[in-house]
């Protein structure tokens, strides 16, 4: 087992050093940072002092090794890079230190604080969107699914599989379009939501108020998609169990059909469905850009979409590194839990 969780943790590293490669040559080259820190009224003599600080006066292979070493927890830094970078972690040596530390994703280019700090601001916006829309998705899917099996080759079955491949066809930020337009703007008075509007309202007499509804639009968007899947996993999972010889026996024994269904049968046609289940939760936080924006929800999509409009380059390198490192520790654990659940697995 720990051969197995070593291995995948490995796989995980790697593609984590490529996405900082693929954010690095992508962004790094684009405009200069040095104008796009200062804009066009800085002197000489600072715009020198920028190019050195982000030391785009060095080739770009040590640029990228400079990089690398402030994204990275193990990394060699100076004192003066400590203080000057505000680093947090343990440091043990000399002038030149060699550290554990909190990872540096630089500074923002425009409001000049630090990119960990301002996702980290977003990031409970992000998760409390995919919770909520992995929660309606796995409700609601679980439900239909069973339904749709149970009531097989009926008008149920029907608009449940077509109602799930409109779902898996439509794109998210078509669906946000249409579902803010209908339920936050042409029903409004009837639904009483808003096209647009995060988690807290800012009031300068009351302060910030909490405005859970206007969660609702964005969490049922970004949730269609899973929806659809989750729906028809649990209805193939369930139409091959109910074919069991055991649910038979259950019948005969006398057992309701609700405990027949709900007890034996759905439990044992989970699997596939907790699979789809974990995968689409870390594909909901790194999906949610366009519908965070559409909404106008405060999370790390709509701070990255934001920052690419602005030209912040580190803030979108950093959403980028941050979005990929909890898609594979998402993928991680779930790797290791399949691991625990089926030996065959870890064989492999």
């Amino acid at each position: 087992m720990l051969s197995y969780i070593t291995k995948k943790f490995l796989y995980g590293l790697l593609v984590l050093l490529g996405v900082v490669m693929l954010v690095f040559f992508l962004f790094q080259g684009f405009g200069d940072p040095a104008r796009l820190v200062l804009g066009q009224s800085g002197d000489s003599t600072t715009i020198k002092n920028i190019r050195k600080e982000l030391y785009l006066d060095q080739p770009k292979w040590k640029q990228f090794i400079f990089y690398l070493n402030d994204v990275s927890p193990f990394s060699i830094h100076t004192e003066d890079d400590i203080a000057n970078k505000k680093l947090k972690g343990i440091f043990i040596g000399g002038n030149t230190k060699l550290g554990l530390k909190i990872p540096y994703l630089r500074r923002s280019y425009q409001s000049k604080r630090d990119v960990l700090q301002v996702l980290m601001e977003a990031l409970p916006g992000t998760v409390l969107l995919a919770l909520s829309a992995m929660f309606i998705a796995t409700l609601l899917g679980i439900l239909l699914g069973v339904l749709a099996a149970v009531k097989q080759n009926t008008w149920w079955d029907t608009s449940a599989i077509f109602s799930s491949v409109l779902g898996i066809s439509a794109p998210s930020f078509f669906m946000g379009i249409v579902i803010a337009y209908l339920f936050g703007f042409v029903l409004s008075n009837y639904t009483g939501l808003h096209m647009t509007g995060s988690l807290y309202n800012v009031d300068p007499f009351e302060g910030r108020q909490l405005q859970l509804k206007n969660l609702i639009l964005p969490a049922i968007t970004l949730g269609i998609r899973p929806l659809a899947i989750i729906t028809q996993l649990t209805r193939s999972a369930m139409l091959d169990v109910l074919d069991q010889d055991y649910i038979r026996t259950a019948y005969a024994k006398g057992l309701s059909k609700r405990v027949v269904i709900f007890r034996h049968a759905l439990r044992n046609a989970l699997n596939p469905v907790v699979t789809a289940i974990t995968g689409w939760f870390a594909e909901l936080l790194a999906g949610a850009f366009f519908v965070e924006y559409i909404f106008g929800w405060k999370g790390i999509g709509k701070i990255t979409v934001d920052a690419l409009e602005k030209l912040d380059f580190p803030i979108v390198m950093g959403s980028v590194l941050v979005t990929a490192a909890f898609f594979i520790v998402i993928n991680l654990l779930a790797d290791v839990l399949y691991g625990i659940i089926d030996p065959r697995i870890r064989a492999k």
